[in-house]
């Protein structure tokens, strides 16, 4: 039961322990700490981001009683009380991660609900985006050679228009080439009559 545990310590010492913890986790979003004292951290971290959503200069100050720093106490009301509006509590989660080496002390993580699930948020397209990602890309990569074609195709429209200049200039000299010859026949034949006259 929250509030009751001791801790192995007084209670001066276990306060400030708990604030530290508590100011600590509004200022990271998570840690790493014993079962049991996570389990208090996250009951008075609780009670913090409910003064923190009132957000009156009452609560600003109760909230400046608790917590050891003023930048986080202006964190919570500016930033993390206003995620929370529409919730009405849980906003921590505690995950076991085992036992600790050296005293086999129960650990586990405490972190606020929201960066957990922008986390959960940011892991879940990176695992689908090799199969979602995929299908969406292929028809992004079908339609991006059909704008490469236009393209192409206007480049090949270009290569068709010098190909059709060329061909009618060869034909131009192929004609200017024949035109001639007939020319030097009648010359030859000319000069073949004036050496027989």
């Amino acid at each position: 039961m929250p509030g009751t545990r001791k801790l192995g310590r007084k209670t001066a010492h276990r306060n400030l322990m708990l604030r530290g913890m508590v100011t600590y986790l509004l200022e990271n979003g998570k840690i790493e700490t014993t079962l049991t004292r996570a389990k208090e951290v996250a009951a008075l971290t609780e009670k913090m981001i409910t003064v923190g959503k009132k957000n009156t200069l009452a609560a600003r100050r109760q909230a400046m009683a608790f917590i050891t720093k003023e930048d986080v106490v202006s964190k919570l009301f500016s930033v993390i009380a206003p995620e929370y509006a529409d919730r009405n509590g849980g906003y921590t989660q505690i995950y076991k991660l085992g036992p600790r080496r050296g005293d086999a002390a129960e650990m586990a993580l405490i972190r606020l609900v929201k960066e957990a699930e922008e986390e959960k948020k940011e892991e879940k397209p990176k695992k689908g985006t090799s199969k979602k990602a995929s299908a969406k890309k292929a028809p992004a990569k079908k339609a991006a050679p059909k704008k490469d074609e236009s393209p192409k195709e206007e480049k090949a429209e270009e290569v068709k228009e010098p190909e059709v200049v060329e061909t009618e200039a060869v034909e131009t000299e192929a004609v200017e080439t024949e035109t001639p010859a007939p020319a030097a026949e009648a010359e030859a034949a000319s000069d073949q009559q004036a050496t027989a006259e």
